[in-house]
């Protein structure tokens, strides 16, 4: 009975192990010379409309622009939604997950894998963005806690041991 439970539990830790192995090679979704403003401080803002916490920046961009990849890794969502949009999920490297919202067209189908640079939509004003001026919502979530992103000062802080600051990993493509 324990044997089939240690066997489970080795493979997990094997598998969790191997994710993040996998080099993440992470680039800025939107080409630099195609961002008109960065909002960095949009990342935890609160109150934040319907959702309570941003727990994303918005990138403002001419509507129609191309979202690319940041990263290599497989769609796991996307969709419509009233406050997103038009949304795309994925997972990378590091059992990251990355979430682009209020995006005015999709390029890609869900379970299958895109590369890094791959563009996956297009920059809109979909969902509770209607109206405002076209932006890419942009977070990256992780699957397993960063503990130390604990911060008992902010609003709903324990959930940051689970959302990533995107400002910090805004590498732009070597094309820029």
């Amino acid at each position: 009975m324990y044997s089939g439970l240690k066997k489970g539990l080795k493979f997990l830790i094997v598998v969790i192990i191997i994710g993040y192995l996998i080099p993440n090679n992470i680039s800025s979704p939107i080409l630099q010379n195609n961002i008109s403003k960065i909002d960095p401080e949009s990342f935890w803002c609160y109150p934040w409309g319907e959702s309570g916490v941003h727990k994303g920046i918005d990138i403002f961009s001419e509507k129609g622009t191309a979202v690319l990849s940041p990263v290599s890794g497989f769609v796991v969502k996307k969709g419509y939604g009233t406050i997103a949009g038009n949304y795309v999920y994925m997972i990378g490297p590091k059992w990251r997950t990355y979430y682009f919202a209020h995006l005015d067209t999709l390029f890609v189908k869900e379970y299958k894998y895109v590369n890094r640079g791959d563009t996956i939509g297009k920059v809109g004003d979909t969902g509770n963005a209607a109206g405002k001026p076209p932006h890419l919502h942009y977070a990256i979530e992780t699957l397993l806690p960063y503990f130390w992103l604990y911060d008992k000062q902010a609003f709903e802080g324990w959930k940051k041991i689970f959302y990533l600051n995107p400002v910090k990993y805004l590498n732009f493509h070597e094309n820029n």
